[in-house]
């Protein structure tokens, strides 16, 4: 069964689009972090809000790392299923990311993003990482 070609490059793009507003977000997170507080907050409030939305960022990070490993190792790159979901997981990701960056979403808004946009996808790289070496699967 032949595998659409135009796969791989879109899934590279999303991906980069994704790491792209995310590297946006945390250099300009003073804005999304006020949003989370209350119109009078505290130096303390804000620096809880301000390390919390580091945090997820920075796990974000991770979870491009894990991706990027099995895609450039050649893994998943060929893997149309994976290819699909790390797709719509990133293009979703990038729409709603645009909508948190622009509206000035609060920030437990960006751990539902998270969850279904970054970790889903992360977590089906790390079952084909392992059944490729791990279970010496072959990577289709």
């Amino acid at each position: 069964m032949p595998m659409p070609t135009s796969l791989i490059p879109s899934r590279f793009l999303t991906l980069v689009a994704h790491f792209l507003i995310v590297v946006n977000i945390f250099w300009s997170r003073k804005d999304n972090v006020e949003a989370c507080l209350p119109p009078t907050y505290t130096h303390d409030q804000y620096q809880n809000r301000d390390k919390e939305l580091i945090v997820a960022l920075s796990v974000t990070f991770g979870m491009f790392l894990i991706e990027l490993v099995g895609f450039l190792t050649g893994v998943s790159m060929f893997n149309s299923t994976q290819n699909l979901i790390s797709i719509g997981a990133h293009a979703s990701a990038s729409i709603a990311l645009l909508f948190f960056f622009i509206d000035k979403l609060p920030c437990h808004d960006y751990w539902w993003i998270f969850t279904f946009c970054s970790a889903l996808p992360a977590c089906t790289e790390i079952v084909l990482v392992i059944a490729v070496f791990g279970l010496k699967k072959k990577p289709l």
